[in-house]
């Protein structure tokens, strides 16, 4: 079948093994001094280990893979104790990945194993903060009247997918790449970051077409005299997965640009 899996790349991975501990479903070891997908089976395709990976080594690729087998990780996961238990519980939960959820509690009262609280709120042991369910403090207001802001986009289409390579307004642009939340999240987002700029937007965690995007990139990067590259994410780490599509691209294009790096928190600050 085809289906999610998470492809390690060996030429950048070091071997630190970051992503086996943040990898609660046994799928990951380091054989060999490399990160390896020991089997299709234990890997959910959700991409947890991506934040645990400090050189951006791991990403989540489309492919034809084994269907990943929930009672064969469990089989695997309790005789890791319980608190590797409860992680991978909190995984499946906070991805909302109910029938897997429900096959893994089947497992353990089939086994009369205690079900931990997988649900009490506390800081996420799975690797994947950016799905975590958070509510950020409102901004108080100047209490003056609401001030109309300029819009200040300069290009369509903007969804990476969509983007004409050959666009004319991509001649000498200067580029902001940006994760389709900054937006949401940044108030100022117009005004700070897109002024005489040619957007781009994509998610590099939900997306399903990495490989595209850095190919698409690449044919801008070679086509286009980029002037210059802003990157937008948010401080999840699954987001900081674009400056490795943008460093791919600009390795594939063979070109040599100054990329701006920024940084959103949840609570709409620039980190």
């Amino acid at each position: 079948m085809e289906r999610d899996v998470i492809r390690i790349n060996e030429e950048k991975c070091n071997g630190c093994g970051s992503c086996v501990t943040g990898c609660p479903e046994g799928a990951l070891q380091v054989i060999d001094g490399k990160a390896r997908l020991i089997s299709d089976l234990f890997c959910d395709g959700l991409g947890a280990c991506i934040g645990d990976c400090p050189e951006g080594a791991i990403e989540v690729e489309r492919r034809e893979a084994k269907p990943y087998d929930e009672y064969k990780v469990m089989e695997n996961i309790v005789k890791a104790g319980p608190n590797v238990t409860k992680a991978h519980l909190k995984h499946l939960h906070e991805h909302g990945q109910t029938k897997y959820l429900n096959e893994a509690l089947d497992f353990l009262k089939e086994k009369n194993i205690e079900i931990p609280d997988y649900e009490e709120e506390a800081p996420l042991a799975c690797g994947c903060p950016g799905s975590a369910m958070q509510v950020p403090e409102p901004k108080p207001g100047s209490g003056e009247s609401p001030q109309i802001l300029s819009a200040e986009l300069g290009n369509w289409p903007v969804q990476l997918q969509l983007l004409n390579p050959n666009a004319p307004y991509l001649k000498n642009a200067d580029l902001l790449i940006t994760a389709d939340c900054v937006p949401f999240a940044y108030a100022n987002f117009h005004q700070r970051f897109l002024k005489d700029k040619v957007l781009i937007i994509l998610c590099p965690k939900l997306d399903k077409t990495i490989d595209e995007y850095v190919d698409k990139l690449s044919e801008i990067f070679t086509r286009q005299d980029i002037k210059s590259i802003t990157i937008v994410h948010m401080e999840v780490p699954c987001c900081s997965g674009i400056e490795v599509i943008v460093k791919r691209a600009l390795e594939k294009a063979q070109k040599n640009i100054i990329i701006k790096d920024y940084t959103i928190s949840i609570n709409g600050e620039i980190v």
